[in-house]
């Protein structure tokens, strides 16, 4: 059977992404492993699914697998590209598209200029919710990392993420650390570990080492964690611009319970099929 996909980006996140709403296929952690596989498959950081939705009100059910095979609850540069590949593929013809994740639901917008914003939902601090395991939520937590003392701010956005302030991002730290704060015992479903320079009150430099894809280009929910990190800790103001190796993307919360506003493009790269 051939199954056809898109390959897209988000600021050079890429995606490999399928339509099951029309299509149907078997999906296992081994196929996706294949397929990631930059040398003898298509190659990506995530390939995003689309589904029906199992909520009537819901427009679309959006799953998201890592390059290791394991799914996770969210993505946000693949958000975006999650809606421009439906309204593509013609799937939809809203321009606000509400879609079923495992992280809880999202609401997609395709502004006149191509951009994409994402409502990413209120981004979530009680230690049980990220998951971190810690007696009682603050605002940073000690972590000891390789007999290193860190200070992070650990944070949901639909998945877990953990925010370290950093100097300098050159300094070898994200390589060196982020692949054991994403093992880091406590936190019990791993984490994406990002490193954030600030440059000013609304502007930072981010890196980020994902759960299951290593440190990838740009990382939409990371932008949004570094953002509320920041904002919370009283060192940013909304907007914030996050500069991330493959681009720039605005962050937008008022605060609180309010709701993540995440807006930047989304890419179709090239058209294939695959035989499954």
């Amino acid at each position: 059977m051939l199954l056809k996909f898109t390959k897209m980006h988000g600021l050079g996140n890429d995606f490999m992404v399928i339509d099951l709403v029309s299509q149907h296929a078997q999906l296992s952690p081994k196929l996706v492993r294949q397929w990631s596989d930059r040398h003898f498959g298509i190659g990506f950081d995530q390939l995003l699914v689309v589904e029906p939705p199992t909520d009537p009100e819901m427009d679309f059910r959006y799953r998201i697998f890592n390059a290791d095979g394991s799914e996770v609850e969210q993505c946000g540069n693949g958000a975006r590209c999650f809606a421009r590949f439906v309204i593509d593929k013609r799937l939809t013809q809203k321009q606000e598209i509400r879609v079923q994740t495992a992280g809880g639901p999202i609401v997609l917008k395709v502004r006149r200029d191509g951009q994409i914003s994402v409502d990413m939902g209120a981004p979530r601090f009680q230690p049980a919710d990220i998951p971190f395991q810690a007696e009682a939520e603050a605002i940073s937590y000690p972590l000891e990392v390789a007999g290193r003392q860190l200070e992070v701010m650990a944070v949901s956005m639909g998945n877990p993420h953990c925010v370290t302030l950093v100097d300098d991002l050159d300094n070898g730290l994200v390589e060196q650390l982020g692949p054991l704060l994403e093992q880091h015992p406590r936190f019990p479903k791993r984490v994406n570990a990002g490193f954030m320079q600030i440059i000013d009150a609304h502007t930072v430099a981010l890196r980020v080492h994902e759960r299951g894809a290593g440190e990838t280009l740009a990382c939409g929910t990371g932008a949004c964690a570094a953002a509320v990190a920041g904002i919370r800790l009283g060192r940013l103001q909304s907007p914030v611009h996050v500069r991330l190796p493959g681009g720039t993307l605005q962050i937008e919360w008022a605060g609180g319970n309010a709701p993540v506003f995440m807006t930047g493009p989304a890419t179709r790269v090239f058209e294939g099929q695959i035989r499954v």
